[in-house]
């Protein structure tokens, strides 16, 4: 587990991310590849009444690693996600840490 969800990015975006973003994050997170999982949330967002556009946010939920795995992995997500959109976009890295105890696989709890 990490799991990411990205909102305002295309479903073909996260399909092409969620390789290299794997092939990239995987030491930093040292957990195997099938751990991860990537979500396309469709949304939209408004302003002042209106439909507006709105740069990435991408939400990563996992058991926290620490703050320079934090910093590493927000640097990563940030570049790749430029990378296919281009350099000057601003993009969102939001954390949500998981305590082990409250997330269940198979009826089994991971501990804390």
């Amino acid at each position: 587990m990490p799991h990411l969800r990205f909102r305002a990015v295309e479903p073909q975006m996260v399909q092409l991310l969620s390789k290299s973003l794997i092939d990239e994050l995987e030491p930093h997170m040292q957990c195997p590849r099938e751990d991860f999982t990537f979500e396309y949330i469709y949304t939209t967002f408004y302003h002042e009444g209106k439909v507006t556009q709105a740069y990435p946010f991408v939400e990563i939920l996992w058991f926290d690693r620490g703050q320079k795995t934090k910093n590493a992995v927000a640097e990563i997500v940030t570049r790749q996600v430029r990378d296919v959109f281009g350099s000057d976009l601003d993009v969102a890295v939001i954390f949500t840490p998981l305590n082990g105890s409250d997330y269940y696989d198979n009826g089994q709890h991971y501990g804390s």
